[in-house]
């Protein structure tokens, strides 16, 4: 298992662009890892197909794609066809990981125990993980086999990680960029017109503390 903040491991792949390390993969660049029960399965398809919309999205941020199950090289080339067949378009734009042993979901405990294949072996469950230019693990949600992912959440997530690594703010409940952020407890009153020179507004609360500090997304 990893944890956030640790060092994502630097695994072998063999994916439908080739063999790489992970970390060689990644780069400079942050990064999505994010598995799938089995090809040719309905949700799958209809996730991957969204993530290709969603591409430009991801490059805008400066994020690399990178999808995974326990299926072999052909099978998910074969897939890849029927994926492109279903999302209308021309290709395909990021690798797949085969994982036929299901070491590696074992490992970073991506297996669902409610789902097996054929031949009673378990399925990856639905993570995501999202790695850091510094191969630090920042961020994974789990979801089991039969719930499919919101991925304009994703990049919401995503949008916010890059935010909050870069200045002192913390994301509220339902942020969206553009929206109000607010001010991480670390930062002393005194400093708050240096470090927030559009302002800072402090919510008042029965407790009387003052920990509830608006300010403008920082740009």
């Amino acid at each position: 298992m990893v944890n956030l903040g640790d060092i994502f491991p630097n695994f072998d792949a063999e994916t439908t662009e080739g063999n790489f390390k992970f970390h060689e993969f990644i780069g400079n660049s942050w990064a999505i890892l994010f598995s799938h029960p089995a090809d040719y399965t309905p949700v799958c398809t209809t996730e991957l197909a969204r993530v290709v919309q969603l591409v430009p999205e991801f490059q805008k941020r400066g994020v690399k794609l990178c999808a995974l199950s326990c299926d072999d090289v052909e099978s998910h080339h074969g897939w890849i066809k029927d994926i492109v067949a279903y999302g209308k378009f021309d290709k395909f734009p990021y690798p797949i990981i085969s994982d036929k042993t299901r070491k590696l979901a074992v490992s970073l405990g991506m297996v669902d125990p409610d789902e097996k294949d054929l031949a009673g072996m378990p399925l990856t469950a639905r993570a995501v993980f999202i790695i850091g230019p510094d191969k630090k693990l920042k961020l994974s949600i789990l979801y089991p086999a039969t719930t499919g992912r919101n991925f304009d959440e994703i990049l919401r997530v995503i949008d916010s990680l890059q935010l909050t690594a870069k200045h002192k703010v913390a994301t509220p409940v339902d942020w969206k960029v553009g929206g109000k952020c607010m001010v991480v407890p670390s930062v002393k009153v005194e400093d708050e017109k240096t470090i927030f020179p559009k302002g800072v507004e402090t919510i008042s609360v029965p407790s009387g503390k003052s920990y509830l500090r608006m300010t403008e997304q920082p740009e």
